[in-house]
This record gives C-alpha cells, structure tokens and sequence, in this order.
C-alpha cells in the first residue's frame, strides 16, 4: 500500500515538474489537392497537435496560464504518394506582463517545406538523430520559438534552446529535403539560426530582453519609464544592422514588430518619435513612409 501511495505521489510530482510547453494551434490547410483523401490531412493535424502540445521539450516547468502560445498552419500544395510539399506559417507570440495583450516574436513563412507522413504513423522525435524532416522541421522551430520565449525574459536564456535548433540543422544536412543547407537559400532554417547564434550579431538578443522585460512588461506600472527603455533599446538594431545591413534574421525581427513600433512611438514625446523615426528608417528603408506618420500621430 505505501508504494502505491509513492507511485501516485512519484507521477503527480513527475507532471507538476515536467509540465507541456507550448499551447499551439495546428492547422492544416489541404483545399489545393484535389481527388485526394481528406483524411490522411486531418490525421496529420492531430498527429502534430498532440506530437506538440503534449510532448515534454524541456527540464522546466511550467504552469498552465504560461503555456507559449504559438500557431502553425501547414498548406499542402502538392502530394506524391507519401509525399507532401507546401508551406508552413509560423508565429509566435509573448504575454505583456500585467495586461492582456501579446506581442508577436515570430512571424514567418517557410516556403520550402517537405515531408513523407503515412496515415496513422507515430511522430518520433530524437535528439541529435535525424528521424524524418517532418518532425525534425516542427522540433526546429518549436525549440526556436523556445528560445525567443527565454531571451525575451532574461539575458540570452534562450541559448540552450537555439543551441537544439541548430543541431537539428546539422544532423539534417544530409538530408533530401530542402531548407538546412547553406548554400540552397540565403533565407532558409539554416541561416534563421546562423544569425541568431554568431556572435557578431549578439545586440539583437539583447534587444529582445531589454525591449521586452525591461521597456514593454515595465509599462503596465511606469508608461514613461518602459517606453524610454524600449526607445534605448533600438540602438541596439542600428549596431546589428551597421554590423550587417539587411540580415535576414532582423529583416524577420521588422517584420513582425513594424505594426507594433509604429503604434508604440505614435503615442510618445517628441524627442522619442525624432529619434524612433530616424533609427527604424535606417534599418528598414523600405518602409520609411510608414514610421514617418508616426510623427503625425497625437
């Protein structure tokens, strides 16, 4: 009877230390295939929510309500057999401390997604062994996602988890499937994570630190003071940007935080705006215009 007891007692302990990670929303979009079974879409669908949701990622844990929130929507454009290609969009997005809303981390759209998937299999995933491009590419970006999650809370805390991204790049290089290899795309898995872990480009983490629990969490309690930081913390995209002008990780970065940037400073001092204005123009020429209605704003 006691070691009953202790069997309970072990596994409720085991849950509330090794609590699920993510709550993403999976989704798989296959209206372009025609003449095919719908079926095998919408088992691959449940395959990978639960394949997600449910499998244990790291050593931490955590609560319910501090689940990451996350979206994945494959669209299949094409099958052979057992064989899928098509798209994958990916978001990611963070609580702003003491309010309901969230700041989006992560917003792409990985053109070159490949896979073989039969009805029913089960998705195995092992660490530093290439299992299937299926679940190496979902691994990939969940222990991304994981990463940028851990930055944006302390200081390159996400290292470990970037470190597991990019192993799963290695062990895929001999591969079949596109997107690991250097040389295929300047703008692929490879270089995603290539930027984000060289060195020469280490402000950006910073940035996301500072810009997230130093300037946005801090907002709730001091408007003036979290502004000004994340306003300071800009400087540090300059320095990435004059290091290299129009790396692909921080052209990302922009593009899912542009919306964001502009209605932040459209509400802020004018000595903010003037120099909100002056650095986003320089990172992200393309889109002057834009943060120039920032000064427009009241």
């Amino acid at each position: 009877m006691k070691r009953f007891f202790f069997v309970i007692f072990f596994i409720l302990f085991s849950i509330s230390v090794f609590s699920q990670e993510f709550l993403c929303n999976v989704s798989v979009n296959s209206s372009q295939i025609e003449g095919t079974d719908k079926r095998v879409y919408e088992n691959l669908q449940s395959s990978l929510t639960e394949f997600i949701n449910n499998r244990v990622w790291t050593n931490y844990s955590f609560k319910p309500e501090e689940r990451i929130e996350c979206s994945i929507l494959i669209t299949i454009d094409e099958r052979s057999g057992d064989v899928f290609s098509g798209k994958l969009n990916l978001a990611l997005r963070r609580p702003v401390f003491n309010t309901s809303y969230n700041t989006v981390l992560f917003n792409f759209i990985d053109e070159s997604f490949q896979f073989e998937f039969v009805e029913f299999q089960t998705l195995e995933f092992v660490e530093n062994t290439y299992t299937s491009n299926l679940t190496s590419v979902v691994a990939y970006y969940l222990y991304l996602f994981l990463g940028l999650d851990f930055d944006s809370f302390s200081m390159y805390g996400g290292t470990p988890f970037f470190e597991k991204a990019q192993a799963i790049v290695n062990t895929a290089q001999a591969s079949r499937f596109i997107g690991w290899k250097a040389y295929e795309s300047t703008k692929n898995r490879y270089w995603i994570i290539e930027n984000i872990l060289n060195p020469s480009y280490r402000d950006i983490r910073k940035f996301l630190y500072e810009y997230h629990r130093l300037g946005f969490d801090v907002m709730s309690d001091n408007m003036v003071e979290g502004r000004d930081k994340i306003s300071k913390s800009l400087r540090l995209l300059r320095v990435v940007h004059n290091e290299r002008p129009n790396l692909f990780f921080l052209q990302l970065f922009l593009a899912a935080k542009r919306d964001e940037f502009i209605k932040l400073f459209s509400d802020a001092s004018k000595l903010e705006k003037t120099e909100a204005i002056e650095i986003l123009s320089e990172i992200d020429p393309a889109n002057t215009a834009k943060y120039q209605a920032i000064q427009k704003q009241n």
